[in-house]
């Protein structure tokens, strides 16, 4: 005999009864008829059989959506323009779907996040709306020649970029880059969890990014969780950080350095690294290029050499590679990258060492394979992350006046965003 209750909706919220227990969340859209999908209150989603469902009561019927009013400014508080690209953060949960979809207008921001409202009136700009694994040259292009323009408009007092989480530190690179020496903070930020889940790190970093903005702080920051409670968050610089956990809430540590500052909900601001850029009136100039011809190869033991060949044919421009120890690669034997490494730099290759350990700087003269590449024309990149060598080396290129196998080496040796820290001391410990 067929089971006969009333049928809620997707967005209802109901109570399922099944085998002795109960079930309680937001009825989701399933794509199997015979299963009941439910978003619980923790943020996870269950899918229950339904021919072991004995009962269901709706707890609470959706809202239906009200078209709200658009935010005006108020004219009190200072501005902030948000860039809305992506990412967890820039997105809400759908209901009826139980996917994600992105936040495009500022009233659906001030939904979901009203705390930064208080704080400043915020203008939101939605350039694109991508996965950060989706961005790359011409992304972060358009939107260094938009940001620029907010920086260069004498009513924004700073900038916040919301950002998937994965490849967050390439496009801080390329703003740290591309905008140069700034006259106002230029914050990126991120969420680890999503908003409707209790663990969410949105509401905090949403906020210590809006006191960044409003700072004395003009360099391109990244600004999330310093630890996995609630209690402050960590500034850190857009050429020496790096995502190093994949699911916990302080993944972005400092890379060879130590973190700008601490910030707290209440605007608290603590210095740690006072050698930085401050907020000034002079409008800055936006070097917004990128050759794409660029490439990141990591090498490992016993790697056949012949994988470069498929640059050289493709015509890549560039090569960053992550080497072993303090600078290595396969220096003999069947597979010696030497005599490989050699003709490509010939026939105008630039190849640059990074390290693979990532903390720590390269040194090409304690031993021999090093003293080998460093003969043949391969440039050390020091203490330089391995995200950040790729593109400052499509940046660089991106000038044709500086292509050459002597001036494309000094671009890349200068420390122009901070990329390089000449002081290297405890840093993996923060």
């Amino acid at each position: 005999m067929k089971k006969q209750f009333k049928t809620p909706e997707a967005g209802d919220k109901i109570k399922v009864i099944l085998d002795g227990r109960t079930e309680q969340g937001t009825l989701l859209d399933s794509h199997d008829r015979g299963v009941l999908l439910l978003k619980l209150e923790n943020g996870y989603n269950i899918g229950l059989k339904k021919e072991d469902i004995s009962n269901i009561k709706i707890i609470e019927k959706k809202k239906e959506k009200k078209e709200s009013e658009e935010l005006k400014l108020s004219g009190k508080k200072p501005i902030i323009d948000f860039y809305l690209t992506g990412g967890t953060i820039s997105s809400k949960l759908d209901p009826e779907t139980g996917g994600v979809k992105w936040l495009i207008e500022d009233k659906e921001l001030f939904a979901m996040y009203p705390g930064i409202f208080e704080v400043a009136d915020i203008r939101v700009k939605t350039p694109f709306s991508k996965a950060s694994e989706n961005m790359f040259g011409k992304d972060w292009i358009k939107l260094a020649k938009l940001v620029g323009k907010s920086l260069n408009n004498p009513q924004v007092k700073g900038v916040i970029i919301s950002h998937g989480t994965d490849f967050l530190h390439y496009t801080s690179s390329a703003l740290s880059f591309m905008l140069g020496k700034l006259n106002k903070p230029v914050v990126l930020t991120y969420s680890q969890r999503s908003s409707d889940r209790g663990s969410s790190d949105a509401q905090l970093n949403l906020i210590c990014s809006a006191h960044m903005a409003l700072g004395d702080i003009a360099e391109v920051m990244l600004v999330g969780h310093a630890s996995t409670n609630d209690n402050y968050c960590y500034a850190l610089r857009g050429t020496k950080v790096r995502k190093m956990h994949t699911s916990r809430r302080d993944t972005f540590r400092p890379i060879n350095c130590k973190p700008i500052a601490k910030i707290w909900q209440d605007g608290k601001i603590e210095m740690i690294d006072n050698n930085v850029n401050k907020r000034g009136k002079k409008k800055i100039d936006v070097d917004a290029v990128f050759d794409d011809r660029v490439a990141l190869l990591k090498f490992y033991p016993g790697q056949n050499p012949n994988v470069l060949d498929f640059y050289r044919k493709k015509r890549y421009r560039g090569l960053v590679i992550e080497m072993s120890g303090l600078g290595h690669v396969l220096s003999e034997g069947k597979n010696n990258w030497v005599p490989v490494l050699k003709k490509l730099i010939e026939k105008g290759m630039f190849v640059y060492a990074v390290p693979q350990t990532i903390y720590g700087r390269l040194d090409p003269f304690v031993y021999s394979p090093g003293r080998k590449l460093n003969k043949i024309g391969v440039v050390y990149l020091k203490d330089i992350l391995p995200e950040t060598g790729l593109v400052k080396l499509g940046w660089v290129l991106g000038h044709p006046n500086w292509r050459g196998s002597v001036a494309t080496a000094r671009k890349m040796l200068e420390n122009i965003s901070g990329e390089f820290n000449p002081h290297l001391g405890n840093e993996f410990l923060v």
